[in-house]
């Protein structure tokens, strides 16, 4: 126990780093900024739920929210929360060591949705959407419980990316992770402050930082998954076209409903796009002139950092 602790205060030690490591650690913290400037993810005031997995990516956005609160120009709280599923063999001292190593306000939610995922999906099916349905309700009742305005997930572009290519290629559909998601139930705000970070450097700089991950037995293990099968194409295509992934996460952020087939987006009659309402009228078409909208609210960049945090 007294060598986990050790790697802990290491993992905490703010020792300068290498340069190329330093300007990755900048551009991260540039691009988690502009994330949540551009979406307005946190209010002043907001306390945010930060869902702490124990993968690099969930330690990557706990450190640039934490450096966010430091030099934002608006208050926020963070309060971390870990969903131990009861996997054989999790190590459950890391996470709560870690957490308490940083002075940081944290709960441990134990629910054994481990065994019912096992129990109901037969040996060899993906057990991704029973076990992400079952972490989402539990997520949402500890978000009401903590009186949480907002639910931060680690998810970054190149999920984005992948799961765009599994909507169209398996779904039907082009759709794919937002960046601020509204939950059915009316109460809950799911925030992805990390949609504009790739993850090759997510790995690196969770590499340098040596973060304790932890292993997840239960989805990260099985290897006849789709989205492994949308991630070797991606690897695959930086390979020979480097730009193509980058053009990708541009186009879902430039998005022409007017050369589209989708009917409830674009009235192609009017030459109208169509903005939906709530009554008992379906839809009704608002010409694209600006003036006919509502102003964008002004929001304070979080992303223009102070020069005066490590």
């Amino acid at each position: 126990m007294s060598s986990f602790k050790n790697l802990i205060l290491a993992v905490l030690t703010t020792a300068p780093l290498q340069a190329d490591d330093e300007k990755r650690r900048r551009k991260l913290q540039r691009e988690t900024g502009k994330a949540l400037t551009d979406f307005n993810m946190i209010d002043d005031g907001d306390r945010v739920m930060v869902c702490l997995s124990g993968g690099k990516d969930s330690y990557v956005m706990l450190d640039m929210l934490l450096h966010m609160q430091r030099v934002a120009p608006i208050n926020f709280e963070l309060v971390a929360v870990n969903l131990d599923q009861k996997q054989p063999g999790f190590p459950e001292h890391v996470l709560p060591e870690y957490l308490t190593a940083l002075n940081l306000p944290f709960r441990i939610v134990e629910e054994d949705t481990y065994s019912i995922v096992k129990e109901k999906i037969p040996a060899g099916q993906t057990t991704c959407g029973l076990c992400s349905r079952l972490r989402r309700g539990i997520l949402y009742k500890t978000a009401d419980e903590l009186g949480a305005d907002k639910i931060a997930l680690g998810h970054h572009g190149d999920d984005v990316m992948e799961t765009l290519l599994l909507n169209l290629f398996h779904g039907g559909s082009i759709k794919t992770m937002p960046a601020k998601l509204h939950a059915d139930n009316g109460r809950n705000i799911v925030i992805r402050p990390l949609v504009y970070c790739r993850e090759r450097d997510l790995a690196a700089h969770a590499k340098v930082r040596n973060y304790p991950i932890i292993p997840c037995t239960l989805c990260g293990s099985q290897p006849n998954l789709q989205r492994q099968n949308m991630k070797a194409m991606i690897a695959q295509w930086e390979q020979t076209d480097p730009m193509r992934v980058a053009s990708m996460m541009n186009a879902v952020r430039n998005v022409s409903p007017s050369h589209l087939l989708d009917k409830s987006l674009y009235d192609f009659d009017t030459n109208q796009r169509v903005k939906k309402i709530s009554g008992p009228n379906k839809k009704v078409s608002d010409v694209q002139d600006p003036n006919r909208f509502d102003p964008t609210t002004t929001v304070v960049p979080l992303h223009r950092m102070r020069q005066t945090d490590r």
